[in-house]
Order: structure tokens, then sequence, then C-alpha cells
């Protein structure tokens, strides 16, 4: 590889690991390639990205930044995924991860925060941010929706008392 393109490598991967939300690293030895289309796919899928990467590019990328701790994780064969969402990579990573035993998850990075395996799977159990926009349109709609249920329960008793003396009227 010609160093221009490396350097472009270098500045491709300093890019996602400032702009993304969340970066996995995790290592792929023993994956075919029909694994990793798959795992490809499926991260795709949930508006995330595969890279497999060169570890000193990555180091060389985390060089001088406030995640240059995370440098440590980049030994052997080393894939990233990244995604804007939060969760939605370690979620893919963590669901593959436990379906096939070759994909081993080391650590990952949220904004400067270095995160061992137990934080990436802790980042895979919590719900998306659309998941979170839902719970949270769910709750500003429950207040009014009880209002309304309030509002309309005294007519509703009205209409009851007076169909029961219209029935007894009637019998």
């Amino acid at each position: 590889m010609d160093r221009a393109k490396k350097v472009e490598q270098v500045d491709e991967l300093s890019h996602v690991f400032a702009e993304t939300g969340v970066v996995v690293v995790a290592h792929y030895s023993g994956l075919t390639v029909v694994q990793m289309e798959d795992l490809r796919r499926r991260m795709g899928a949930a508006g995330a990205k595969l890279k497999v990467i060169k570890n000193r590019l990555a180091k060389r990328a985390l060089t001088g930044k406030p995640s240059d701790g995370a440098s440590g994780l980049f030994k052997g064969p080393t894939a990233i995924a990244y995604s804007k969402d939060p969760t939605a990579a370690p979620k893919i990573a963590t669901a593959y991860a436990r379906e096939n035993d070759k994909l081993v998850i080391l650590g990952g990075m949220v904004g400067n925060t270095i995160l061992d395996v137990e934080g990436v799977k802790n980042l895979a159990t919590l719900p998306s941010l659309d998941e979170l926009r839902g719970k949270l349109l769910g709750l500003l709609n429950a207040p009014a929706t009880r209002i309304a249920g309030v509002v309309q329960a005294p007519a509703g008793q009205i209409a009851r008392v007076i169909q029961a003396f219209a029935d007894k009227s009637a019998a």
C-alpha cells in the first residue's frame, strides 16, 4: 500500500473515531467470507458499518486524541463496527458474537470514553434512540389521554343514569 493511500485511510479512521456515536472493536479470526458478509448486511440494516482495519493505521489515527487509550485494543485481526446511534453497532455485534464465537468483542469507544467488553454489552441492552423517542412521546401523550378520560367520565355517568330512568319508565 502506498503512502498516499495510508494517509487517506488514517484520515478516514480519524473521522470515524471523532464523528460516530460508538465504535466497537472486535477480533474476527476464523470467520468465513460468508459470515463476514452476513455481519456486514446486519450492520447495514441497523444503520451501522463494519470495517476490517490495519492496527497500525488505527493507532496512528488515535494518536494525540482524547481516546488515545483505546489504542491497546488494536492487536491481532481487528475489525471495527461503528454507527451514529450509540446502540446500533453494539447490539448487532453482541448478538452476532453470541451466535458465532469466532467474533470476539474487545471493547469500544463512545466519544472520548473507552469501554471494556462489559461496557459494550451494557450499551447493547439500552433501547435505541427511536425506542427512547417513542417512549417519550408515549409519556407526553399519557396525561392528555387521562385528562380526556376524566372529562368524558361525568358525561358518561349522566348518560347511564338517564338510560336507567328511561329503562325503568318503560318497564
